[in-house]
């Protein structure tokens, strides 16, 4: 049995992982754990998801919820993941990051953390996310530079960092296909007499409203012709079904930085 922590467990993605793990097979909740001073603390993690009595308390120490874990699943902020990531890495704990938003230099201690323990990291732990990355992969290497590429992602009126995770991820991906360095190629921002738009670019559109869960589209516009290859999360319970397949996937797995597409064996 893989004992699995939970950070945020009060929260709404903390609560649907809980739930993800309760009705996993060989995964059990072994720790929960919230911001210190919040309501929550003290209260059972399962009844405060609505899954029904867990028998594991809501905690205000990281620690104290990794006590009797073997596994960690982050959905916070990269902050906050950063310092959970250290405290894993002295406790020797392996970690499942839905964290997303982290800046290059994030992500370099991350790196640096995974060195010394197993860490799964990915800015979309769904399935179906991850089997479009594979897909735009071969759709971009196979249309080539004949396509201009834009990506529209829109997400609830919450989200804080923008543009997405995934949609970076998604820009990524078709960049390397195409042989372009990402970070020099993406278009952020038009306005006004901005030019003609360049071959090279890869334009990032943003939307924010509601209670949009996520939905992403990648666009290849040729003359007379488009192709649209599109996600759209109906529920939040993917992103915990596919962090509590990460952890059990970690289990016996040498230190590194692994991603969903080494979960879902996609490399």
């Amino acid at each position: 049995m893989i004992r699995v922590a939970v950070t945020g467990a009060a929260g709404r993605m903390g609560g649907r992982i809980v739930t993800a793990i309760k009705e996993a097979d060989g995964l059990e909740l072994a720790g929960a754990v919230e911001r210190p001073g919040h309501d929550m603390i003290g209260q059972d993690a399962g009844l405060i998801a609505g899954c029904g009595a867990s028998g594991v308390k809501i905690s205000g120490s990281l620690e104290e919820a990794l006590a009797n874990a073997d596994v960690l699943i982050d959905f916070t902020f990269p902050e906050v993941t950063l310092k959970n990531l250290e405290v894993c890495a002295r406790l020797g704990k392996q970690v499942v990051i839905g964290s997303t938003g982290f800046t290059p230099a994030q992500r370099a201690e991350a790196e640096k953390a995974a060195a010394k323990i197993p860490v799964v990291l990915a800015p979309n732990m769904s399935v179906g996310v991850n089997a479009c990355f594979k897909l735009l992969k071969e759709a971009a290497g196979i249309l080539g530079e004949g396509f201009d590429v834009e990506i529209v992602e829109l997400h609830h009126n919450k989200k804080k960092d923008s543009p997405s995770g995934t949609a970076v991820r998604m820009g990524e991906v078709v960049a390397e296909a195409l042989g372009r360095d990402y970070n020099k190629v993406a278009n952020f921002h038009r306005e006004g007499m901005c030019g003609e738009r360049t071959k090279e670019e890869i334009g990032m559109q943003t939307v924010r409203g509601g209670d949009i869960v996520g939905e992403h589209t990648v666009y290849f516009i040729g003359m007379g012709e488009r192709i649209e290859i599109s996600h759209r999360a109906m529920s939040r319970d993917m992103f915990a079904r596919g962090a509590v397949r990460a952890a059990g996937w970690l289990k016996g797995k040498a230190a590194g930085m692994y991603d969903m597409q080494d979960v879902l064996g996609l490399k």
